[in-house]
């Protein structure tokens, strides 16, 4: 999985979600402690969406299983 993500690749699990790598551009953050304005480098990071499937079954508590 780590593999495919990293070659940005999006991975499908049927019935429960699906794995993707999102891209952030760099921006300005603030340093919570003393204020100060730090950079913060592009990025990618992993992102989850819940299937369909997983959201109905957690949001209904299991039933109808």
């Amino acid at each position: 999985m780590t593999d495919s993500l990293m070659r940005g690749e999006k991975i499908e699990i049927r019935g429960f979600g699906s794995f993707s790598v999102r891209q952030y551009r760099a921006y300005h953050g603030r340093n919570p402690r003393t204020g100060a304005i730090v950079p913060v480098r592009p990025k990618r990071l992993a992102f989850f969406q819940v299937g369909k499937e997983m959201r109905e079954r957690v949001n209904n508590g299991g039933q109808g299983q």
